[in-house]
């Protein structure tokens, strides 16, 4: 093994002897489409997370979008597969992966010019925002990846949303609150946080929202979704966390 590979794997190792792995698995699955790096893998996904940054290219590939490395700037390192060409039993030439070797990337946020185009996203005036901003927590607007709409990065102290629907940004918002309230929230998608998300979010669209029950179907099949995997009815998932809902809910609205 390249002793540059191995420094790479080293690093990776070394986080897992702590708690960041799991959330930076569940960020790494938020790619931002339609750049070099939606197509690395879950590996380099990671380095890419423990550098702090969501877009990381080769010194080219910023040159590509007419964005220039910073006078300085250090670059990480991610893997690279190595192929090599091979006959098949056909005769035919195949490429065969024979290893790895390490590519040099530098952070968005070590470089200078054009704004790209998902830079260009702007989040509408939700209601609550003020109350985020109290708390210290920054909401910014993100490219889709299809799949997710929004997240909370606790660490961080960050809601990213790549819709401007307020009922994904209530339901990030209920998250941040039940953490203030219980100190430290469960790691992944732990069916009871998103069961009083989803329920927070839908009584808050109907409090200060402005489309009312334009979601419930949808939350109903959310709640019921997370509900199976307790293996309760949804109404029994509802009547479980009423009371930490109803918590949350006050401390969001200030009358705590």
């Amino acid at each position: 093994m390249l002793p540059k590979v191995k420094q790479i794997l080293d690093r990776v190792i070394e986080q897992f002897r702590g708690s960041d792995i799991p959330e930076a698995i569940a960020y790494s699955m938020f790619p931002i489409p339609n750049i070099p790096s939606a197509k690395w893998s879950l590996m380099n996904h990671l380095i890419m997370f423990f550098s702090g940054t969501k877009d990381a290219r080769g010194y080219r590939q910023w040159h590509n979008v007419n964005r220039f490395v910073k006078k300085g700037a250090k670059s990480f390192t991610i893997l690279v597969p190595y192929f090599k060409k091979n006959k098949n039993d056909k005769g035919e030439e195949v490429p065969v992966l024979v290893g790895f070797v390490s590519g040099n990337v530098f952070r968005l946020e070590d470089t200078d010019g054009q704004t790209l185009d998902y830079q260009n996203i702007e989040l509408p005036k939700l209601p609550l925002l003020k109350r985020a901003s109290e708390w210290g927590i920054s909401v910014t607007a993100i490219p889709g990846n299809y799949e997710h709409y929004g997240y909370y990065q606790p660490n961080k102290k960050v809601i990213a949303l790549a819709t401007p629907e307020e009922k994904t940004f209530f339901h990030e918002l209920v998250h941040v609150a039940d953490e203030k309230i219980k100190g430290k929230l469960k790691q992944g998608q732990d069916p009871l946080q998103e069961i009083i998300a989803e329920l927070g979010a839908h009584a808050l669209c109907n409090i200060v929202g402005k489309d009312g029950n334009k979601y419930f179907g949808n939350s109903y099949h959310y709640i019921e979704h997370y509900a199976k995997d307790l293996k309760i009815t949804p109404q029994t998932a509802v009547l479980r966390v009423v009371s930490d809902v109803e918590k949350i809910l006050n401390l969001i609205l200030g009358k705590e």
